[in-house]
């Protein structure tokens, strides 16, 4: 079964932060199996305090860094102080281990006393916990004093528990640890003339002459710088072609 953490920064008891945090737990419950487990950091704010000056944490908040750090999923309500999350929200992921929500679905949601901080989600929520490396699911739910038993915060209540349910069954995207990778060697470079010729050979360049018929006897008898005495009728042979004079091609012609 999956593990659902839920993180409430609410202060006050009632509180509206734990009543939007609640149902969107309980809207993730009925579209997968999953066992929630709450976190109050109204609780925790005293040992969120001692942990930054000596560096350790206390038993009940070490608890729920390892819930945390353990769950599937994550639902973050925070209410809006001056524009943004508040402080003690702020400080609960300050202690957070830095990788800790790697690849982690997290839904934002957040309240407060005017529509106009719903901005909140896009400005200040949605930054953090992508600098952290989660998987923030598309929808932020931001509830308005206003809103409470007014039509649209259901709908956005199921269309993002929808959301966070989808990628918890997806499962984390925690990049796996690094593997050895082999790398072949390269293969040496194959000699020249290696490929299916005789080593040295020259390819014919394209319009090369060829040597007329019976022109290797004549070249075998040439001398040293290719050419050979002649054929007894004037006519030389040079490199396996034979010269003719022009009075022999013109009287040829008369003929």
């Amino acid at each position: 079964m999956k593990k659902l953490v839920v993180v409430s920064a609410g202060l006050s008891v009632p509180s509206s932060t734990r009543l939007l945090a609640d149902r969107l737990a309980a809207a993730v419950e009925r579209r997968a199996p999953v066992s929630v487990r709450v976190v109050e950091l109204r609780d925790l704010a005293v040992e969120i305090a001692h942990n930054f000056t000596n560096g350790f944490p206390g038993r009940a908040l070490a608890a729920a860094l390892e819930a945390v750090t353990e769950a599937d999923g994550l639902i973050v309500v925070t209410p809006v102080f001056s524009a943004s999350y508040s402080g003690l929200f702020k400080s609960f992921f300050d202690v957070v281990d830095k990788d800790a929500l790697v690849g982690k679905p997290v839904l934002i949601a957040a309240t407060g006393g005017s529509a106009r901080h719903s901005l909140v989600l896009d400005h200040a929520l949605r930054p953090l916990f992508s600098h952290l490396r989660a998987v923030v699911a598309p929808t932020g739910v931001y509830a308005a004093s206003e809103d409470w038993g007014a039509e649209g915060l259901p709908e956005r209540i199921e269309r993002a528990a929808g959301e966070l349910a989808g990628l918890m069954r997806a499962g984390s995207l925690r990049e796996e640890p690094d593997r050895a990778v082999t790398v072949p060697a390269p293969s040496a470079p194959e000699p020249r003339g290696s490929l299916s010729e005789p080593a040295g050979s020259l390819t014919e360049p394209a319009g090369a002459l060829r040597e007329p018929a019976g022109a290797g006897s004549a070249a075998g008898a040439a001398d040293g710088d290719g050419t050979s005495p002649g054929d007894g009728r004037g006519a030389t042979v040079s490199h396996g072609f034979r010269v003719v004079p022009f009075e022999e091609q013109l009287a040829a012609l008369r003929g």
